[in-house]
């Protein structure tokens, strides 16, 4: 007896649910909560949006590809891996984000997260929403962040 297969699309969404749901909550124990609750090096409070849909599969400024469950955000000038604690001051809600991305490029904003991340701190009603940035581990600011790298670099 033959039985009916499921269409992808099923088996697709039975094993990336669980990933979206769980995206964020994986990276802060594996960041430890050293880390997380560690005294912030530098604090910057503006506004904060968030991004995904479209972008979803491309690549990032820094190389990596997009993806629905990562835990990630896009920053003008901070330097790429650096773990910032992003609360949203309309709540008190925070997340663990590791920038990978350059942005946002709208004036007043001072980060984009991604859609796992805007979820954890209940902002996708708002789309724009006011927020602490920490920076959690040393960082270098970047002067030029949208510089070319030379070939070979």
């Amino acid at each position: 007896m033959r039985y009916p297969s499921a269409p992808l699309s099923c088996v697709l969404l039975a094993i990336l649910l669980p990933v979206f749901f769980t995206g964020c909550a994986v990276l802060e124990p594996a960041a430890g909560p050293a880390l997380y609750d560690s005294k912030p090096l530098s604090v910057e409070i503006g506004k904060a949006s968030f991004y995904g849909g479209r972008d979803i599969g491309r690549a990032t400024a820094n190389g990596e590809r997009y993806h629905v469950a990562n835990c990630t955000a896009a920053h003008k000038k901070l330097p790429f891996n650096t773990m910032v604690r992003v609360t949203n001051l309309k709540n008190g809600k925070s997340v663990l984000v590791r920038i990978n991305d350059r942005g946002p490029y709208v004036k007043g904003r001072i980060i984009d997260l991604t859609v796992v991340a805007a979820r954890k701190i209940e902002m996708m009603s708002d789309g724009i929403v006011p927020v602490r940035v920490e920076v959690l581990k040393p960082i270098e600011v970047i002067r030029k962040p949208n510089r070319v790298l030379e070939q070979g670099r």
